[in-house]
């Protein structure tokens, strides 16, 4: 049904210094920000996401909460973007994509990548098969006026070189054109360069050198939501706290039960296998896999 006050052709009369001029009418701005919405690639499953709906029952929550309306209320005129990082189901992404939303809703261009998707779409660009082109791909990541790069360190493999290097033009672009960027990511913000779930093994000292510069660290603390579900009350809370294996409470005890055996790293292991050790116990090479890499 075409507008009541347009009739379709998205322009109205509006008395300006007594003279009638023509602006947009309102349904206008309404179907440029459903389109840029849809254009924006936000998952369906994240559809009800919204900074409304998102639970902060915990003090790190609140905290990271206060900053993302913050954000969108001074968007564009923001200095840095946000890294929003924590353990699995606290919340990051939903957090992320609520803001992305309401940047949107102010009328600006915006784009969601998992970080493991971004980087495999770049991959396929170097099979001949494929028509787009690696800066194709990577163009809605480098313009969008926010971006965001959910899910970083994501993925059973570390990061190849050419990896570190294709993120690395992401930031590096996004940084040096003033564009702010959210990002999103388990990874601990730790000096030691032997631990796999680090920022700085990933994604290499430069760009989490980068990346303080663009963003302000924001830590998110909370029971991982998958498993205790949405307004998940007290005792549900508590009771993963005692029961869950991913409970800060009980990754610690086993942390503590691996050390009083001795751990499981030789003492003269280093670098990747290090790390790979430290998480899984197992060693295997990892073999970049040639131009593109494995991740």
């Amino acid at each position: 049904m075409d507008c009541e006050i347009c009739h379709g052709t998205r322009w109205k009369s509006v008395e300006i210094d007594g003279a009638e001029r023509l602006v947009r009418c309102d349904c206008w701005r309404a179907t440029m920000v459903e389109r840029l919405l849809v254009d924006a690639g936000i998952p369906p499953k994240f559809k009800r996401a919204e900074l409304s709906t998102f639970e902060h029952d915990m003090d790190t929550q609140r905290a990271a909460y206060g900053k993302a309306i913050r954000f969108v209320e001074a968007f564009p005129i923001v200095d840095r973007g946000l890294l929003l990082h924590g353990r699995p189901g606290v919340g990051k992404t939903h957090l992320a994509i609520g803001i992305l939303k309401e940047v949107i809703r102010k009328g600006f261009k915006g784009h969601f990548f998992e970080t493991m998707k971004l980087l495999a779409q770049v991959r396929d660009t170097y099979n001949r098969s494929v028509e787009s082109t690696e800066m194709g791909v990577l163009s809605p990541a480098l313009d969008a006026d926010l971006l965001v790069l959910d899910d970083l360190g994501a993925g059973p493999n570390d990061y190849s070189a050419w990896a570190k290097e294709m993120l690395g033009l992401v930031v590096n672009t996004r940084y040096n054109n003033s564009k702010a960027t959210i990002f999103t990511t388990n990874l601990r913000d730790s000096p030691d360069s032997t631990d796999r779930n680090t920022l700085v093994f990933q994604l290499g000292v430069r760009t989490r050198s980068r990346l303080l510069e663009m963003c302000e660290f924001v830590e998110i603390q909370g029971a991982d939501v998958r498993e205790v579900g949405e307004h998940a009350s007290a005792e549900d809370i508590a009771r993963w706290k005692k029961d869950s294996p991913g409970s800060p409470e009980n990754i610690a005890k086993a942390q503590e039960k691996s050390e009083a055996y001795g751990g499981l790293l030789p003492s003269k292991t280093k670098g990747t296998a290090r790390a790979k050790l430290k998480e899984t116990g197992q060693f295997e090479l990892n073999w970049s896999g040639g131009k593109a890499g494995s991740k």
